[in-house]
């Protein structure tokens, strides 16, 4: 058997262009496992913004086309990749990923896992079976109930491992104060101002805000509404506003990068999902002092301890929603106990060195298999 102590090589295969919750992620596992001396290589598409991102933290990294699930040439690409780099492991961590790098994988030996983010069940058919059953060594739920829904889709329990995702602290200290950037939204210092950072996205909820945001009562300041964050719903959701009577209270900031300084300078922040792996979003939020509201929905009705670090709410409900918003904008204390919990709660169940010494243990053990005699 190997040296237990001894740097592994492990290729990270990421098939998305943009760059979301799950890349961020990615990154955090990767440098955390430079950190530890191990070796890692980026597999991702060309021009991406996973590779630009790569490339300016001297990681390395190597450009693939992956066009769709039937992209041959993008097999033909990776299996050279994975070839030249002979890694101990591969590590697939999208779904286009995990299907186009388990069919470049065949026959070069080289074990594979990959990090499921969704709560929706796995569909069971034929090459799911293959997939999950076969070629994965394990899949990684992120939450527990991403790991109901591989259950649900016929996985293998003892193929299936929860490791949370994490959440870097120091990547929340806001730049700015919280006066400056109200201020440069036009909002005043005492104005309750509520804050979503979600994708432009069906599956996020923001519909479900803004009905609750126009059902809240008028007595005292109006609450404001920031939503940042980019995607295809934007159009409707700026109509929906504007139907609302809502135009001159919120605010869509597009894509940010300041989003420390967005969570310095709110009240109270916001995720409505209908479905959510987990909602680092959310934890972001905690870790960052801030009372939490979110929907009761896969893994965020556990990542938020209700009545502890935040309060939770059946989705698909804008009066429930309302409710709960009124509530924390109301109570200044509850808010303050809510928004103080949040940090410890981050620190003790997702921290970034728990996370990636959980997957550096699950790397072992997989070797550990494939290498008994």
């Amino acid at each position: 058997m190997s040296d237990p102590r001894r740097p592994l090589s492990i290729v990270h295969v990421d098939a998305e262009r943009g760059f979301s919750g799950g890349e961020v992620q990615v990154f955090l596992l990767i440098e955390g496992l430079r950190r530890r001396g191990h070796r890692n290589l980026l597999v991702c598409p060309p021009a991406s913004r996973a590779e630009a991102q790569a490339r300016v933290r001297g990681l390395a990294v190597r450009s693939v086309p992956m066009r769709n699930d039937l992209d041959l040439p993008a097999l033909w690409r990776l299996r050279r990749a994975f070839r030249e780099a002979a890694p101990d492991l591969l590590h697939l961590h999208t779904g286009r990923a995990t299907w186009l790098g388990a069919l470049a994988a065949q026959g070069l030996g080289v074990p594979a896992l990959t990090t499921r983010r969704m709560d929706r069940a796995v569909k069971r058919n034929a090459r799911n079976r293959w997939l999950y059953g076969r070629v994965l060594r394990r899949t990684v739920a992120i939450s527990p109930a991403v790991a109901d829904a591989l259950l649900e889709g016929g996985v293998d329990p003892g193929r299936i491992r929860t490791i949370p995702s994490a959440v870097d602290p120091a990547a929340l200290r806001p730049s700015r104060s919280r006066e400056a950037v109200r201020a440069a939204e036009g909002v005043g210092p005492e104005e309750p101002l509520l804050l979503a950072l979600a994708a432009l996205v069906r599956r996020k909820g923001l519909d479900v805000l803004l009905g609750a945001l126009a059902r809240l009562g008028t007595a005292g300041p109006a609450p404001r509404l920031w939503i940042a964050g980019a995607g295809p719903e934007r159009g409707a959701l700026e109509a929906q506003a504007r139907r609302e009577g809502l135009a001159e209270r919120v605010r869509f900031l597009g894509r940010r990068e300041d989003a420390a300084d967005l969570l310095g300078a709110c009240d109270v922040f916001v995720l409505p999902s209908r479905r959510e792996g987990l909602g680092v979003a959310a934890l972001e939020a905690m870790a960052a002092g801030r009372a939490v509201v979110a929907s009761r929905v896969g893994g965020l009705a556990s990542a938020v301890l209700e009545g502890r670090t935040g309060l939770l709410v059946p989705p698909e409900d804008p009066a429930a929603l309302a409710e709960a918003l009124a509530t924390l904008i109301g109570d200044t204390t509850l808010r303050a106990r809510l928004a103080a919990a949040g940090p410890a709660r981050v620190a003790t169940d997702f921290g970034v060195e728990g996370m990636v010494e959980a997957y550096e243990k699950l790397y072992r053990e997989i070797l550990s298999e494939v290498r008994r005699p």
